[in-house]
């Protein structure tokens, strides 16, 4: 499986995606509440994968996923936000899920990559 980075402000949130990514047997790189914090430790931890909020409290999700979709070594991004609407916004930028979906997001292989 794949190292994933969650990068959401919501620490509840954080927690939960992070247990239902051990469970499906990824392994969780690390957890990020901000985008600074988010590019920081894409770049330390270099992950397979990151979980992106699309409201984050230093800047707009969407653009951290063209800058982290953009590294080296091309990791999958999946933005997640709890408003539905926001997928018009994310969807040009990487696959979008509503949060109440994060089960889904399995059965859709977008972490697989």
């Amino acid at each position: 499986m794949r190292s994933v980075l969650v990068v959401d402000d919501d620490a509840a949130f954080r927690a939960l995606a992070s247990r239902l990514l051990l469970s499906w047997g990824h392994t969780v790189a690390g957890e990020a509440e901000t985008v600074a914090e988010a590019l920081a430790l894409a770049e330390t931890l270099r992950p397979d994968a990151m979980l992106v909020d699309v409201g984050l409290p230093d800047g707009d999700g969407g653009d951290l996923a063209r800058k982290l979709v953009a590294l080296p070594w091309r990791p999958s991004v999946v933005l997640v936000s709890s408003d539905p609407d926001a997928a018009h916004h994310a969807r040009a930028v990487a696959p979008f899920l509503v949060k109440d979906e994060l089960p889904d997001l399995r059965a859709r292989g977008w972490l697989d990559g």
